[in-house]
C-alpha cells in the first residue's frame, strides 16, 4: 500500500503509523459488511429489517455490530421513533455518502474485472 505523507496532518491521520486513528478507521470501514451496508443504504433511509433482507448472508449480530461501528464513526445516523415496538431507521451521513462514492467505484471495478480475476484464479489454482 502506498500512502502519501502530508506534513500538515497530525500523527493520528498518518496511515503508516500503527497507532493512528486513520488506520483504525480504515480497518473499520474496509470490511465486506460495512461496504455492503453502505451500498445497500445508498440514498435511502432504511429500517434494520429491510437492511438485513437486502444483504444476503449477514447475521443479526454482524449487522448490529457494523451499524454501531458506523454510527460511532459518523457514517450512519440512527433515528429511533418512540413507538411500540420501537421503529429504528438508518441513513448515511455526509461523510457516509462521500465514502459511498468510493464504494461505488470499488463495486464498478469488481464487476468490470470479475472475469479477469476468475481466469487468474483458475490459472493459479490449476
Amino acid at each position: 500500500m502506498v500512502t502519501t505523507k502530508h506534513s500538515s496532518l497530525p500523527p493520528n491521520a498518518d496511515l503508516t503509523r500503527a497507532d493512528s486513528l486513520a488506520r483504525e478507521i480504515f480497518s473499520d470501514i474496509a470490511n465486506k459488511w460495512a461496504l455492503l451496508i453502505i451500498e445497500t443504504i445508498g440514498d435511502n433511509t432504511m429500517r434494520f429489517s429491510a437492511l438485513r433482507q437486502g444483504i444476503d448472508g449477514i447475521s443479526h449480530k454482524m449487522l448490529t455490530q457494523n451499524l454501531r461501528m458506523m454510527e460511532r464513526n459518523g457514517l450512519v445516523e440512527r433515528t429511533v421513533y418512540p413507538t411500540v415496538p420501537p421503529r429504528v431507521e438508518y441513513r448515511l451521513t455526509d461523510p457516509g455518502r462521500a465514502l459511498r462514492k468510493t464504494v461505488d467505484g470499488m463495486c464498478d471495478w469488481t464487476q468490470r474485472y470479475l472475469g479477469d480475476i476468475e481466469a487468474s484464479r483458475r490459472r493459479f489454482d490449476g
